[in-house]
């Protein structure tokens, strides 16, 4: 009989996950030398290797591969009791992993962090931040219970609950300060810094202006809206950021903010999970905390469940 424990695999899984022993580790809150030697253990018991190891990368063997596609069926398996168990009791406790998007991470979360921290005492609290795709993805994977995102995402897969509208501003140099707002077809001609690709935002900065994804456009692409931010105050171009960012984000740069005229571009926030999941009660607890939070941000409130 082999004998594989449930932490080698939560170890494996982090590992192939991450492609890193040492990134790993960290996500598992071991040391890397634990982790290791877990990892070689099973190896060992296995008879078969599941990583190469190169001096700056790791890659799975193709029985890795293999063995990688069971361990997340297992572990999700193995998630789906615990959240069962959970679902039976009426309040909130226990691990609970959120993922954000990187345009509300810095501006939303300290306040949820806290809100939650009040309400739910008996959370614990996991959080990651990333843009949608990634996130999308460790949902359905298991690796996250619920995600904060830009609506609508629109898979059958997931349960969606809108949460608040906010509008989007347009930054610019501050010795522009005076002149009119451009509209979206002024936009289209001026130099509008942007999120690089992956980023929901950038696609609707984009829509705004009736620009194609794919259209060739002098332009900067950012890592962050703090690095769009401080471009502008040197005087590069102009860009657009979400509302909540404004005042975390202009604070420290030489830039004037503008409102659009109405019809102002603007998003949805909302948050996500599997419609399988069976603490579809609990988590819309945490749909509310997560809106009262926004509220006390005077962000604009939508429809929580």
């Amino acid at each position: 009989m082999i004998n594989i424990t449930l932490r080698q695999l939560r170890y494996f899984e982090a590992v192939a996950r991450l492609s890193h022993f040492g990134q790993a580790a960290d996500a598992c809150a071991v040391s890397q030398p634990a982790l290791s030697v877990q990892i070689k253990e099973l190896e060992e018991t296995l008879g078969a290797k599941l990583f190469e190891r190169g001096a700056r990368q790791v890659r799975l063997t193709r029985f890795g591969e293999e063995f990688a596609g069971r361990v997340q069926q297992i572990l999700r398996s193995v998630d789906e009791l615990g959240e069962l168990a959970r679902a039976s009791q009426d309040r909130l406790v226990g691990r609970l992993r959120i993922g954000v998007i990187p345009t509300v991470a810095p501006y939303l979360l300290p306040r949820v962090v806290e809100t939650l921290a009040r309400e739910h005492p008996e959370i614990d609290l996991r959080l990651r931040e990333t843009v949608t795709p990634k996130l999308l993805q460790e949902l359905k994977e298991g690796a996250l219970d619920i995600a904060i995102v830009a609506l609508p995402i629109s898979e059958p897969a997931f349960t969606e609950v809108p949460l608040f509208e906010e509008q989007f501003v347009l930054v610019r140099p501050e010795a522009d300060a005076d002149q009119p707002v451009p509209g979206p077809d002024r936009l289209r001609e001026m130099r509008l810094l942007l999120l690089e690709e992956g980023h929901c935002f950038r696609d609707q900065a984009l829509s705004f202006c009736s620009i194609s994804a794919s259209a060739p456009r002098e332009l900067l692409d950012g890592s962050s809206l703090s690095t769009l931010v401080q471009m502008v105050g040197a005087g590069i171009g102009v860009t657009l950021i979400p509302d909540m960012a404004v005042p975390v984000e202009t604070r420290s740069a030489n830039v004037a903010v503008a409102r659009f005229p109405e019809p102002q571009p603007k998003r949805q926030i909302g948050m996500i999970w599997r419609r399988s999941n069976p603490l579809t009660k609990q988590l819309s607890q945490v749909a509310e905390a997560v809106q009262s939070a926004a509220a006390a941000l005077g962000l604009g409130q939508g429809n929580a469940a």
